[in-house]
C-alpha cells in the first residue's frame, strides 16, 4: 500500500494540474459573461475578477433584449436530438450488420467505413453541396442531417463493441425464435446502452458545435443554428459583444449538462469495445 502511495500522488497532482488548465477557459468565459462588450473589445478575455466593470446587463439582455438567441438556441435543441437518434439508430444498424453476420463483401466494406474514417469532410464539402442543391434539400435542416446518417466513426466503434458481446446472446434468440428484428430490439440494444451513451455525447458535441456545413447550407435565419447565429453578432458593421460572450457561455451549458448525466455510460462504453478486437 505504501509502495503505490507515490505513484497516487503523483497522479492526483498530475490531473489536478491537467484539470485545472481544462477549466481555464471556462473561468475566463465565465467571467467575460458578467463584463460590458466594451471591456472585451478593450482588454479581451482574461481573469481579472473586477468587481467594478462586472454586472448582471449582459444576462439581462439575453432573456428581455430584441434578438434571436433563444430562436438558434431551440433550433440547435432540436435539430441536435434529431440527428443523433437517427444517427444512432442507423449506425448501430450497419454495424451489427457487420458484427452478426457473414455475407460476401463484408470485409471490403468495411475498409471502406475504415477509408472514409480517414477523408477530411472538407474534401466532401463541394460533391455533397452539388449533390444537396441537385436533391432540392438547400435551406433544410434534412440537408444537415441525411449526410451523416451513417456515420463512420460511430458505425466503427458500434461494430467494435458489438464485437465484445458473445454469439451465444444472438445463438440463442434465434433458437428461441425470435425473429433478426426480435433479436435486435430485444436481446442487443439492452446490452449497447453503455456503447449509445459514449456515441450520444460524442455525436451530440459534433452536431451542437457544427458550423460549417449547416451555414453553407442554411440561409433563412429563423433556421440558424446557434454557432451560426452568434457568428452573424460579429459583422464589419459593428460586434454584438455583449450577448456574443453571454450566448457563448449559455451554450456550454447543454453539452455541459449532457456529459455529467451520461458520464458513467460514457467511460463504460470507451472502454468496454477493447474487451474484444
Amino acid at each position: 500500500m505504501s509502495r503505490n502511495l507515490p505513484k497516487k500522488i503523483v497522479l492526483i497532482a498530475f490531473f489536478a494540474v491537467v484539470c485545472a488548465i481544462v477549466l481555464v477557459p471556462f473561468y475566463a468565459i465565465a467571467l467575460g459573461s458578467f463584463k460590458p462588450g466594451k471591456e472585451l473589445v478593450r482588454n479581451g478575455l482574461n481573469l481579472s475578477f473586477d468587481l467594478s466593470v462586472m454586472s448582471f446587463d449582459n444576462f439581462s439582455f439575453l432573456f428581455t433584449g430584441d434578438h434571436s438567441y433563444f430562436t438558434w438556441f431551440f433550433n440547435s435543441v432540436l435539430l441536435t436530438v434529431v440527428q443523433v437518434a437517427l444517427t444512432l439508430f442507423v449506425s448501430s444498424f450497419v454495424a451489427y450488420g457487420f458484427a452478426a453476420y457473414e455475407f460476401k463483401g463484408k470485409n471490403f466494406l468495411f475498409i471502406c467505413v475504415l477509408l472514409i474514417m480517414m477523408v477530411p469532410f472538407e474534401i466532401l464539402l463541394l460533391p455533397l453541396y452539388k449533390l444537396t442543391y441537385d436533391l432540392g434539400l438547400m435551406n433544410s435542416y434534412s440537408a444537415i442531417i441525411l449526410p451523416g446518417l451513417a456515420n463512420a466513426a460511430t458505425v466503427f466503434f458500434f461494430r467494435q463493441y458489438l464485437r465484445s458481446i458473445p454469439n451465444e446472446i444472438i445463438t440463442a434468440g434465434r433458437v428461441d425464435g425470435a425473429s433478426e428484428y426480435g433479436i435486435y430490439f430485444r436481446l442487443i440494444l439492452p446490452v449497447m446502452k453503455p456503447a449509445f451513451a459514449a456515441m450520444g455525447i460524442l455525436n451530440g458535441m459534433n452536431s451542437w458545435n457544427n458550423l460549417l456545413w449547416p451555414f453553407m447550407v442554411l440561409s433563412d435565419e429563423n433556421k440558424y443554428t446557434l454557432p451560426i447565429g452568434l457568428k452573424t453578432l460579429l459583422t464589419p458593421y459593428g460586434n454584438n459583444y455583449d450577448l456574443l460572450i453571454v450566448g457563448s457561455f449559455f451554450s456550454i451549458l447543454p453539452i455541459f449538462a449532457l456529459f455529467v448525466a451520461f458520464q458513467k455510460y460514457f467511460i463504460d462504453g470507451m472502454t468496454a469495445g477493447s474487451v474484444k478486437g
